[in-house]
């Protein structure tokens, strides 16, 4: 998923599908408590545990509905659903960077066998199971090597969609691999994107261990969030680069967006509709944050001289001048792989504590940045 980002902070990212389903595996079931996240529900019942997905992609307007069981035989309408997963599963083929954490702190990254693009990971510990050989190479995220795929015979294949059309997980799901779509991408809640865990946990029978996970996430977060609201000041921010002509950065409902707001910062653009980027000329753009105090996230850049080799007028801005730009692609992990596409959907709490930091450098004395860095 990582080169669908090309901004710091835009959320736009990244089978045929049956009618929603109103079946469940029995009678007596119990939703489980998912706060933050829409895109998805957990309902436990006598037999197993059902998936809802209610937000595979933008705009989509259908829902799948998956069935998760330790004995699959007590489920006599499978056809009711789009997938039927034997739990806890013991091989899984993920697609995004962003579900390589959920496995690692549910302590099972040994059970994945598969990965399109593996250069993209950048956890040291996954990259050792790789270096071993136990994780295999599953060519572009957009044309899985299926042959290889097939024969790695995983229990499910977790993957994300920008559309209803992917015909490279229509073919595996008829070789009888369940397929299951994971739209944590799709959220803007911070904390929204870190319940996917929750998601994760369902497949290995360890939701107890996925809500404390996700409890202490956003104990943390929240935490953060409070001591910022307390802040004194409140500084501008700006956020983007050009891309061409073009100046994209996120809109006010965003992801990113939320961020800023939660550290207590005045992102400039905070008014703006949507859930996705801006596209704004530089015109625009420089009359409105030209004397902004902070620019988090300058696009890919990594220096203040890639900055003004690419454009001389970046020089022009507050931000700049005072040496309050900052960025996150200067964190690599060893194949090249941004440790920012990977793990903070995972860790939005380490990602509003720097954004304090930035922000409010006197509220966090001992927090050392950890997704970002001060461009020199």
């Amino acid at each position: 998923m990582q080169k669908l980002i090309p901004f710091l902070f835009i959320s736009i990212l990244f089978v045929s599908c049956k009618e929603k389903k109103e079946t469940v595996i029995n009678e007596t079931s119990v939703v489980s408590s998912i706060e933050f996240a829409e895109g998805f529900s957990i309902e436990k019942t006598e037999n197993g545990t059902i998936i809802h997905l209610k937000n595979p992609w933008p705009g989509a307007d259908k829902t799948f509905t998956y069935a998760l069981a330790e004995n699959i035989d007590k489920i006599t309408n499978k056809e009711d659903y789009d997938a039927v997963v034997k739990i806890p599963v013991q091989k899984i083929v993920v697609t995004s960077t962003t579900h390589i954490p959920s496995l690692e702190m549910l302590d099972v990254p040994q059970s994945l066998v598969g990965f399109p693009n593996l250069d993209y990971i950048s956890s040291p510990s996954t990259r050792t199971l790789i270096e071993k050989g136990s994780i295999k190479e599953l060519g572009k995220n957009e044309d899985i090597n299926t042959e290889t795929l097939i024969d790695l015979a995983p229990d499910v294949v977790v993957g994300f969609a920008v559309d209803g059309n992917n015909t490279t997980f229509s073919t595996i799901a008829k070789t009888g691999i369940p397929v299951l779509y994971n739209a944590d991408w799709t959220e803007t809640h911070p904390l929204g994107k870190a319940e996917w865990i929750k998601f994760f946990g369902a497949l290995y029978g360890k939701e107890k261990e996925a809500d404390s996970i996700f409890n202490k996430i956003k104990t943390d977060y929240l935490a953060a969030k409070k001591m910022a609201a307390e802040a004194p000041t409140q500084p501008t921010v700006l956020s983007g680069a050009m891309y061409k002509d073009i100046w994209y950065l996120p809109q006010g409902n965003s992801w990113a967006a939320r961020f800023i707001a939660d550290a207590n910062g005045n992102y400039l653009w905070q008014n703006t509709e949507g859930t996705g980027s801006i596209a704004a000329n530089l015109e625009t753009v420089l009359e409105k944050g030209q004397n902004a105090d902070f620019w988090i996230g300058p696009g890919q850049f990594t220096s203040l001289q890639q900055m003004t080799d690419f454009h001389s007028v970046y020089s022009e801005f507050d931000a700049f001048k005072n040496n309050n730009v900052y960025s996150f692609t200067t964190k690599t992990g060893a194949t090249g792989g941004v440790v920012y596409y990977e793990l903070a959907p995972n860790r939005p709490d380490l990602v509003l504590k720097d954004i304090i930091k930035m922000l409010h450098p006197e509220l966090l004395k001992n927090h050392e940045l950890y997704f970002f860095s001060k461009l020199q």
